[in-house]
């Protein structure tokens, strides 16, 4: 009885042994694909956009921005009052057909307090980066400190203004 167990426990053993042999050794891999040939970009002058094409908003290049830093929007007559903790967390952005996510914290960033968006298809949109309180005005810039929008408090929780391209924005919860 003594030799059966241990026959069992050595043919126990060498199974084991088998299968973790059979796991070490390293799987058949397709061999690495071939690096993806460069080319260098043409140089070569861009052809201008079409002012009379259909279209114009955030996803428009050709509409022109406006200079809100040197015209800045003039502040509606129900203008509210504002303060910086009124903007904290996380609002609906709304603009030219657009519609995502915009979030204000007080981390400071040049030109401001920090803030960004998520699910904009809007360049112009996605790429806020900071927001600033001027009086009674709220100014989103872009990561180069550019304003991008200009608003004022409509009622609690709204704001209404216009993009550097002139299209009404709202930020609302």
């Amino acid at each position: 009885m003594m030799r059966a167990g241990k026959l069992v426990l050595v043919v126990g053993l060498v199974i084991l042994a088998a299968g973790c042999q059979r796991f070490s050794r390293s799987p058949n891999y397709a061999a690495p694909l071939p690096a993806t040939p460069t080319t260098p970009v043409d140089a070569g002058t861009l052809t201008p956009l079409d002012p009379n094409a259909s279209g114009a908003g955030l996803n428009d290049p050709s509409a022109q921005p406006t200079d809100l830093a040197s015209n800045p929007v003039a502040a509606p007559a129900g203008a509210k009052e504002v303060g910086r903790t009124d903007l904290l967390g996380g609002w609906k952005l709304t603009s030219a057909g657009d519609s995502c996510m915009a979030f204000m914290t007080l981390t400071t960033w040049s030109g401001g307090y920090r803030a960004n968006t998520r699910g904009c298809n809007s360049p112009v949109l996605s790429g806020i980066s900071a927001w600033d309180l001027n009086g009674n005005q709220v100014v989103l810039k872009d990561g180069a400190g550019l304003i991008v929008a200009q608003l004022y408090s409509s009622a609690s929780g709204q704001f209404n203004g216009q993009t550097s391209s002139g299209q009404p924005i709202s930020l609302f919860r």
